[in-house]
């Protein structure tokens, strides 16, 4: 082979390479803007911000085969979600919270974050009830989201509320948005034709109050006295554990 040719042959071997890193570029801008266009989905548990999660995703399916449940399935070019990536429908299949959360343990790219070792800490979404369709919140006593919710008196709590046509208080559901994972089991359960709660982007869904809004009356309810120095009892030496019971029964 002649100096030439061996020019030849690295100038098209270079030329190549550089068209594969192009292209890559390309299609993982592709993705980025895919997933912006077509809107939120549930991710799986783990999944890193969106920004980065389209990216680093190898769109291998590993995630896929290792549910359980067959929760997760990779978008099409016609899914709501970048086209390659995992999602899950809630209403379809919600998570079902695998305490060993195989499907971030097969994660090879950090997609899923190898952090996330407990799967109630996991935010794949957050929760929304429609009031206008919501069964409790009509009057009927339904609370099927609430039963079914694995994270229940936690992320889902009953509460009553009055009644303005009669007497009787309704017993509606209310979602703690930091409790909630996201998992979808609430969609799932959810009795009416279409869903009347929903899991939605906490980005774009949660509000925040703000730093210079002061709630005093809040603040007193979670205010806890820490003493500068241990309790003592009436001749000035340390209490043991328990000396609060010997400090009360010393008191008149």
């Amino acid at each position: 082979m002649t100096n030439q040719t061996r020019r030849d042959v690295l100038k098209k071997g270079l030329q190549v390479a550089a068209v594969g890193v192009g292209a890559g570029l390309i299609w993982d801008l592709f993705l980025q803007k895919s997933a912006k266009a077509q809107g939120f989905v549930p991710r799986p548990p783990g999944a890193l911000p969106p920004d980065r999660f389209e990216t680093a995703c190898s769109k291998c399916g590993l995630c896929v085969e290792a549910c359980p449940y067959d929760t997760l399935k990779l978008a099409r070019f016609n899914d709501i979600a970048a086209p390659g990536t995992p999602f899950f429908t809630p209403r379809d299949i919600p998570c079902y919270m695998c305490r060993d959360i195989p499907c971030v343990k097969a994660c090879p790219s950090g997609a899923l974050s190898h952090e996330l070792t407990d799967i109630t800490e996991a935010k794949m979404g957050v929760a929304a009830i429609d009031h206008y369709t919501c069964l409790s919140w009509q009057g009927l006593r339904c609370e099927i989201c609430y039963r079914d919710c694995p994270e229940q008196n936690k992320a889902i709590v009953i509460v009553s509320q009055p009644r303005q046509i009669s007497n009787h208080a309704m017993f509606v559901p209310e979602i703690h948005p930091d409790k909630c994972t996201g998992c979808g089991l609430c969609v799932h359960s959810c009795p009416t034709d279409k869903p009347s709660i929903n899991i939605v982007d906490p980005d774009a869904f949660l509000g925040k109050i703000g730093d210079h809004y002061r709630l005093g009356w809040k603040e007193k309810l979670d205010a806890r006295a820490v003493p500068d120095a241990p309790m003592t009892s009436k001749d000035g030496k340390p209490l043991p554990p328990g000396g609060l019971d010997l400090l009360n029964s010393e008191l008149p």
